[in-house]
């Protein structure tokens, strides 16, 4: 793990900045932008959403007037999105004349789209995914389970609702399993060898401290205001409305939650999310640069 200096990475190639929330990535891609040039392209999927500036963090007015920002708030609130999708809408982004691309975020499946390959998954109807929500939410994940393929059961994360929800509706929708469709996946529109992959690595007590001061910080620039802007299209079943924060000010503004017990609970949330985004970084970004924080 290493300090980081911005004079010794290469000026003319891609720049890859991924990191738990809250470590300060938007600030360096910003300093990175300012001293060698570049265009900043969001990797965090909550931020591709529209409605939640504040609260998913997208970098402010300011910052967007000292560098070109792209991919931030692109889809429209009640869409579906996906990491597939993503690598679509950054791809032509990638080789533009002068324009040397910046790459930020926190979604660590992003980046593997990028540097190691995506298998082209048929879009998932809404019918098959109406379905899908209504077996999950009826407590038939292990009926999910067991309609899978053996290959892809033994290849995702089985204690995890939203995985195997995934895997069930691409062998519902296609007729063949995940595994399949991974087994297609083709070149990476990024090399490792050809960019700087920047991870940062934060101490725990450090970042749970910024976690809640930007949590307050949230607050005071209007993050209530903007869920109360959200609150008749609010849907617990968007991709959107899971934003670390939004079902709990969600909550305070129907009256279930006090304002502080909301915050706790968004606190609580947030840090733990830090966490598995820490231990996922560590265990599969083993190629990249770790940047020690603060």
């Amino acid at each position: 793990m290493s300090e980081l200096d911005i004079s010794t990475i290469d000026s003319q190639a891609p720049v890859l900045i991924a990191g738990p929330t809250a470590s300060g990535k938007s600030a360096l891609a910003l300093e990175i932008a300012q001293a060698q040039g570049g265009v900043i392209i969001n990797a965090d999927a909550s931020q591709v959403f529209d409605g939640w500036r504040i609260l998913t963090a997208r970098p402010s007015a300011t910052d967007e007037a000292q560098a070109q920002h792209l991919l931030y708030g692109h889809v429209p609130f009640d869409a579906a999105y996906s990491a597939g999708k993503w690598l679509r809408d950054v791809a032509p982004l990638l080789n533009r004349e002068g324009q040397r691309p910046i790459i930020v975020g926190g979604t660590g499946l992003y980046f593997l789209a990028l540097t190691e390959g995506l298998s082209d998954i048929p879009e998932t109807s809404t019918s098959v995914r109406q379905q899908a929500n209504d077996l999950r939410q009826n407590g038939e994940l292990a009926d999910m389970i067991d309609a899978l393929d053996a290959d892809t059961r033994a290849k995702i994360d089985l204690q995890n609702p939203m995985r195997v929800q995934r895997a069930w509706e691409v062998q519902t929708q296609t007729g063949k399993g995940l595994a399949h469709w991974h087994s297609l996946t083709p070149a990476p529109l990024v090399s490792l060898d050809h960019c700087s992959a920047l991870v940062l690595d934060a101490e725990t007590e450090w970042l749970n401290a910024r976690i809640v001061q930007r949590f307050d910080l949230m607050i005071a620039q209007g993050a209530l205001d903007e869920a109360r802007a959200n609150l008749e299209r609010y849907d617990p079943d968007l991709l959107s409305c899971k934003a670390i924060g939004a079902p709990e000010l969600t909550a305070h503004l129907r009256g279930e939650l006090t304002l502080d017990e909301a915050r706790d609970a968004a606190t609580i949330a947030t840090r733990q999310f830090a966490k598995r985004q820490r231990t996922w970084f560590r265990s599969r970004m083993k190629k990249w640069r770790s940047v020690r924080l603060p």
